[in-house]
């Protein structure tokens, strides 16, 4: 397909979109990170997505951009821990709930477009240090975006029509979750040792063998001590995961 028509694509879908009610901002990012796909894949636009107008149709969901109004879309907020988070993210993010950010207690603050929704890829990376840069760069041409970060771990985010096309909405998702918490078994065992060890030092102070300072001093050497040793559990199964 010539550029001309490449271009002429995308104009109706932009149009098309924007017709829909998709914000300008939103339609022109979607229709960029979309010609990305193109780009790679060296598939016609039609090919790969179908015609303009039912493509743009089945995007008609699309959330607002960040900080516009977002009219009736839903919000929800969870939290999982480290062995589970991606499993819950792409679970999630196959019933249409896209991730704004990550508050200060590390829970993923979510929200999802009414009716026809986007569906969204995660991954996780660690971006300490200069690792940060260079992900970044190689990521971000790829259609991921960071969308939080929690200790040493970046999360990015991606919709999948940037890959999957018309396949990358959902019409009819699922209601949202009554649960905000979903921990693995080893995430559940890790904060049983915690409680074990809290309490213990609870019930010293209440006794008195153990002081207000020595109390506070107790239960956050006992909070580091959890987070570094699930940290390097998760960084263990990482490498291995790489190995294999």
């Amino acid at each position: 397909m010539t550029t001309d028509a490449h271009v002429a694509y995308f104009t109706e879908l932009t149009d098309a979109l924007r017709a829909a009610g998709v914000p300008e901002e939103q339609a022109a990012r979607t229709a960029e990170e979309l010609r990305g796909h193109l780009a790679e894949t060296g598939t016609a636009p039609e090919e790969e997505f179908g015609p303009a107008e039912a493509f743009a149709a089945s995007l008609g969901g699309l959330a607002p951009a960040p900080g516009e109004p977002d009219g009736a879309a839903e919000h929800w907020t969870w939290t999982a821990d480290l062995f589970n988070d991606r499993r819950m993210l792409a679970v999630h993010g196959a019933q249409g709930w896209e991730v704004e950010g990550l508050d200060g207690i590390g829970r993923f603050v979510c929200r999802r477009a009414p009716g026809v929704a986007l569906t969204w890829e995660y991954r996780r990376e660690v971006i300490a240090g200069r690792r940060r840069a260079r992900l970044l760069d190689e990521l971000t041409p790829e259609g991921w975006e960071l969308c939080g970060e929690w200790l040493v771990y970046g999360y990015f985010k991606r919709p999948r029509a940037a890959t999957a096309g018309p396949e990358g909405a959902v019409d009819r998702p699922p209601a949202a979750p009554h649960r905000w918490l979903f921990l693995s078994r080893r995430g559940k065992a890790v904060l049983a040792v915690w409680c074990l060890l809290v309490g213990g030092a609870l019930t010293a102070f209440f006794v008195g063998a153990l002081g207000s300072a020595g109390l506070a001093i107790a239960i956050a050497l006992t909070s580091a001590l959890s987070a570094a040793y699930t940290s390097h559990l998760e960084t263990a199964a990482g490498r291995a995961r790489n190995r294999a």
